[in-house]
């Protein structure tokens, strides 16, 4: 055998034979080279080895096993050995968990009692804990910072810095957060870790603990840079740094987040950072705003920024036995959700999203860069993991940069044709020119693009999971992609000068998806999808034969909770570089409905409570998840030369309308039933709206000839309530005309309620100039000689000012039980936001 003394048996004479050690050395070499050689090679090998010349082939192919068995299972016994290292250190983490759990338990157990003992002094408990742990106020646990008078001063900064440590610690270890266990989340040596959401406190928090293969300071490095591993992060600049006492330093930092949708304005901060070592050697990295009441240091708002704020938050990270650390992550903060519609309010007041796009997000970074250190292999297309992550983070960074369209970025904003359902922006910054020019390609031509056009939309959609319609939307190109825009980007960037492309339907065959890389959990993917030409056209001499995308997709599994779905991709040369400039572009899909956190953890539902007769059925368990709502954020960058920016323009414009219609039809087909989701939101129980639905329907047979509503057994009030179509009346006694009935499609379509909708017009819902006088002058009369009338799709508002399109509009005159006018009714067919 190989090693220090190796041994083989002889399989014809039962002999053990003694290798020398230079007989050991020349076989050593020979398994570095090849571990399983053939015949040939070990006959070849004694030929050139005069000191095997003695050594039957049937020796060294014995000694061969056994140098492979041993090396099996010395991996084993090294995997094994890293299992139960992970497991040990896992075990530690969970009993310190359930020490918190037990102070918190104490807690709530002390906070009964004092309740039952003095019922009259329910609002004014306060226990504070000397040994960070927390304050419970009313059942809910909040800090009580003591904010003394402080400068801007070293000594007035460290004093902060100290509260903050304070504050932080008391989070991550202790009760001063209500926590509760993050949905889908289950701790085990494979999991990410223990995650959990905070429950009735200030803004929304997320904490997370888990194990890192990292030492403490390589974390600590990581976690400080983080524009680098968070995708919402535009950038991070230290603006001060100051050392103390105790060897700690001091940052004052500004930092800016991207938007997620370009229906909401970018947040920024402006912290202190706090970086020292506890005197158990655990490194402690914490951070919160800073604003009046630490009365800091100030920083002066920015233009297109929400100034939000960090509350105390951070990261404690501890060496483990055996290597490596164990990470509590803290992230709180208030994001100012009364900046945004209140429809996307939910995307700032969800602990959930932020557990899952901040401080899960840190957590699998340092997972994955702890895997491609300890397995450092070339992956897919001769790709190392660190080159395929940094694509990954260009591609996510590039389309988040079109998705916001900072002007300091060089974006300036183009006229609108007057429909303002998709912005036109065009960027000719030689920053960004430079990251689409100057690439050599086989076809011997150099790229040279003089701007860059991005074309952007948001859109709310209903009922449809984020994750099923990102699957389709990957799976299913040419569903909703126009082959010829797709030909045009891989010729922008390939050829000189090039023309707008020219529609030929069937130019280009189906799409192969080529893998190319995934994360540890399979939650993010890269690859290169192939679309296959048919057919393809001698004289187009700069079109390439076969277009290539790198695409990157994530939040595909239907089993996670609020998880974001991204689509982005970017056209490439086959042979593109790792740092071969690429111009993303994509969708984004976030679910806005925040179910799993409307539930106190100390609720207890009771059966009848979900048992509403007639109004629930047996499929609606599954139909609760399709009531869902989320938004959809478009946008498609081409690069073009500058005399043909107006023709550009028109194109992007129309194709990205295109494929809103697209999406539009595929969210339809893919949305569960209507009557799936009946229970949603009850309708109105007074007689006058039995009524009115009677009169509705009625009168919509009288003049359209055909039923309006299919009725639930008797009641017509229900079906019209949960229509899929936007119903609305109009009051024909006010003038102007408001809004005295909508059923649920219709207050979605509105974004309203039934007590606020009286205070709409029906001019405020046309608000282009165009709509008013057409509907004011034209079809009011006609409404009201001939009973009905249709009209084509357009554009309307809702409540919010946002635009909403619909395919087709039908209005009729609702007739009382004395066939007089008693108002008007409209219909709004296959509507969304744009």
């Amino acid at each position: 055998m190989g090693g220090g003394s190796n041994n083989s048996h002889n399989m014809d004479n039962g002999k053990y034979v003694r290798y020398t050690p230079e007989q050991v050395e020349a076989l050593e070499r020979l398994y570095n080279d090849c571990p399983k050689p053939s015949s040939m090679r070990r006959q070849q090998l004694i030929r050139e080895c005069p000191i095997l010349s003695n050594i039957e082939p049937k020796q060294i192919k014995v000694w061969f096993q056994n140098r492979r068995c041993r090396e099996k299972q010395r991996k084993e016994a090294s995997r094994l050995q890293a299992v139960n290292r992970k497991l040990t250190a896992m075990n530690k983490l969970l009993m310190e968990e359930n020490d918190r759990l037990q102070k918190q338990v104490s807690h709530l157990v002390y906070e009964n009692s004092y309740f039952r003992q003095h019922p009259q002094n329910q609002g004014n408990l306060a226990t504070t804990d000397t040994s960070c742990e927390s304050v419970v106020t009313s059942g809910q646990h909040q800090l009580t910072p003591q904010h003394q008078p402080r400068d801007a001063s070293p000594a007035g900064l460290l004093s902060i810095a100290d509260e903050t440590l304070t504050e932080f610690i008391s989070k991550a270890t202790g009760t001063a957060v209500e926590w509760v266990q993050m949905p889908g989340m289950k701790p085990g040596p494979d999991s990410i870790g223990i995650v959990a959401i905070s429950h009735g406190c200030t803004g929304i928090a997320a904490r997370a603990c888990g194990l890192v293969g990292l030492d403490p300071t390589r974390v600590a490095e990581i976690l400080k840079d983080k524009p680098c591993w968070s995708r919402d992060c535009r950038s991070l600049d230290i603006v001060n740094v100051l050392s103390t006492a105790n060897g700690g330093t001091l940052e004052l930092i500004y930092m800016q987040l991207y938007a997620p949708t370009t229906l909401a304005p970018a947040r920024d901060f402006w912290m202190l950072r706090y970086t020292s070592v506890m005197e158990d050697g655990s490194l402690v990295i914490c951070e919160r705003s800073l604003n009046n009441t630490q009365n800091g240091p100030s920083m002066p708002p920015s233009p297109h920024f929400v100034r939000a704020e960090i509350l105390p938050s951070g990261y404690l990270i501890r060496p483990c036995e055996g290597g490596g650390s164990i990470l509590h992550i803290v992230d709180h903060f208030d994001l100012e959700p009364w900046s945004v519609p209140e429809v996307l309010r939910s995307l700032y007041e969800s602990s959930t999203l932020l557990a899952q796009r901040t401080t899960m997000a840190a957590l699998r970074y340092l997972r994955q860069i702890s895997q491609e250190i300890s397995q450092p292999n070339v992956t897919g297309w001769g790709r190392r993991p660190a080159a395929l992550r940094a694509l990954s983070q260009r591609l996510s960074k590039g389309f988040n940069e079109a998705v916001n369209g900072f002007s300091d970025e060089g974006w300036s904003m183009l006229e609108s044709d007057g429909i303002d359902d998709v912005t036109l922006l065009v960027n000719s910054s030689p920053t960004k020119m430079m990251m689409t020019s100057s690439l050599p390609f086989a076809n011997g031509f150099t790229s040279m693009p003089s701007a860059v056009l991005c074309a952007k939309a948001s859109m709310l959609l209903q009922n449809v999971p984020p994750s099923i319609l990102l699957r389709f939307l990957r799976e299913h190109r040419q569903e909703w992609a126009d082959n010829s825009i797709d030909a045009y980007s891989a010729a922008a960037i390939k050829a000189g000068p090039c023309s707008l492309p020219i529609p030929r339907p069937g130019s280009f065959g189906g799409q192969v998806i080529l893998p190319l890389a995934h994360t540890i959990e399979n939650e993010e993917f890269m690859e290169v999808i192939k679309l296959e030409s048919l057919g393809h056209y001698q004289e187009d001499m700069m079109m390439p034969a076969d277009i290539f995308l790198l695409q990157m997709c994530s939040g595909v599994d239907e089993n996670a909770v609020e998880s974001c779905a991204e689509l982005i991709f970017a056209p490439i040369d086959a042979s593109f570089s790792d740092d071969a400039p690429i111009i993303p572009s994509g969708f984004r899909i976030i679910p806005l409905d925040s179910k799993s956190e409307g539930l106190s953890p100390n609720r207890t539902l009771d059966l009848a409570s979900a048992l509403d007769v007639g109004s629930r059925t047996a499929g609606d368990s599954c139909g609760s998840r399709g009531n869902t709502k989320s938004v959809m954020t478009i946008a498609f960058q081409l690069a073009f030369e500058m005399h043909m920016q107006e023709n550009v323009a028109s194109m992007a414009r129309q194709y990205v309308r295109s494929v809103i219609a697209s999406v539009q039809r595929v969210a339809l087909a893919l949305s569960p039933s209507s009557h799936q989701l009946s229970g949603l939101r009850p309708p109105p129980a007074s007689p006058e709206a039995h009524t009115l639905a009677r009169w509705i329907s009625h009168s919509y047979r009288c003049y359209l000839g055909v039923d309006l509503l299919k009725p639930h057994g008797t009641d017509l009030l229900k079906s019209l309530w949960y229509h899929p179509d936007a119903v609305m009346c109009c009051s024909l006694k006010a003038l102007p005309p408001v809004f005295t009935f909508a059923n649920q499609a219709g207050l979605d379509m509105l974004e309203t309620t039934l007590v606020a909708l009286q205070d709409i017009t029906l001019e405020k819902i046309f608000d282009n100039n165009n709509g008013k006088k057409t509907l004011c002058s034209d079809h009011f009369p006609q409404i009201m000689q001939q009973g009905f009338m249709c009209m084509d799709g357009g554009v309307s508002m809702s409540s919010m000012g946002r635009a909403v399109t619909y395919e087709k509009a039908v209005a009729w005159k609702v007739l009382n039980d004395d066939e007089d006018p008693h108002c008007i009714c409209f219909m709004f067919l296959n509507w969304s936001f744009i």
